[in-house]
């Protein structure tokens, strides 16, 4: 083990000195031609020029203890629901991070919501999940949002939902697309948020970090000043914001702005963005796939948490369902 730019190994009377940038320079340099053929030169010499300058460094809340939160089992579990079309996935994890804040979870599908069978009164938290619906043949929840619009049982499930103001919902990934496309966000704006392809032009999956910033959203105002590690894995993940910073509420930053640490090209780095009233939170990281030690690429160490941070944005939309009660 070595500390510093340079590692020797010793030999009898010998000793080798090897230039540890350099060596890693010449490791990545054929993945770096490769992506030429594919991101093109400009993405590609960012990643190359990058990927050693975006160290990921974490910020844990000070009053994390990394255990999972106590449930009441003689109390009535409020009710939550995911949310999934054809070809989402995820839902399992999201549903287990719903249950683990202390969530009764319903899995309602698509066909749930046309036909009647669902139609979310009884659900104060939703989360729609991540891609890839339709194999986003027709583009990233294009025809998810279509479902929505063009079913009339499913298309008012949902708008009765958004108008009631005992309720939460998240969007991850194919969720955040759909709920940007269905304009859940900021449908008070003149020009219309949108999500677009990633300036790589393909599919982005990688573990990297955000900044938590000062937030009113419900789930996670209360890790403001943290940075944490989450996966990320889309093909259009890119927040077109036209308006100025100020009239969105920004909830996360990439924890670096240049590519590939903001793995899309988002205006203003955001990684998550929620409603003016906190309510209804968009993201395009994996929070869901983040919840344990053991799924980060990258942990603090010396740590033996239960379950990561992540877990507490879970636990405040339940006490939030709870204070409402």
């Amino acid at each position: 083990m070595t500390s510093g730019q340079f590692l020797q190994i010793k030999h009898q009377d010998k000793t080798h000195q090897f230039d540890i940038p350099l060596l890693r320079d010449t490791w990545y340099e054929t993945s770096y031609l490769l992506d030429q053929q594919q991101s093109g030169k400009v993405k590609a010499k960012e990643r190359f020029d990058n990927y050693k300058k975006q160290p990921l460094q974490f910020q844990f809340p000070a009053h994390f203890d990394g255990q999972l939160p106590e449930i009441n089992p003689n109390k009535a579990r409020p009710k939550a629901a995911i949310i999934r079309e054809k070809g989402s996935n995820s839902e399992r994890e999201l549903a287990h991070a719903m249950y683990l804040a202390g969530f009764d979870v319903k899995d309602i599908h698509m066909t749930d919501l046309i036909s009647g069978r669902e139609n979310l009164e009884d659900v104060q938290f939703i989360g729609a999940v991540g891609g890839f619906s339709n194999s986003d043949v027709l583009g990233s929840a294009k025809g998810w949002a279509g479902a929505f619009l063009y079913n009339e049982k499913a298309k008012t499930s949902l708008e009765n939902f958004f108008k009631r103001d005992d309720v939460l919902s998240v969007g991850i990934c194919n969720g955040c697309q759909l709920f940007m496309e269905l304009n859940l966000i900021n449908p008070e704006h003149a020009q219309r948020s949108q999500m677009a392809h990633n300036d790589s032009h393909k599919h982005e999956s990688a573990f990297t970090s955000v900044k938590i910033q000062q937030n009113n959203s419900v789930m996670l105002s209360g890790l403001a000043g943290t940075t944490l590690g989450v996966w990320i894995s889309h093909g259009e993940g890119k927040f077109i914001l036209p308006q100025a910073e100020s009239d969105y509420h920004i909830v996360a930053k990439y924890g670096h702005a240049g590519y590939p640490a903001n793995p899309n090209g988002s205006d203003y780095n955001t990684a998550m963005l929620c409603s003016p009233d906190g309510r209804h939170l968009v993201m395009m990281p994996h929070i869901e796939r983040s919840i344990f030690q053991w799924n980060w690429a990258c942990y603090p160490g010396g740590r033996r948490d239960g379950v990561s941070p992540w877990l507490a944005g879970f636990v405040a939309a339940r006490l939030w369902v709870e204070g409402r009660g």
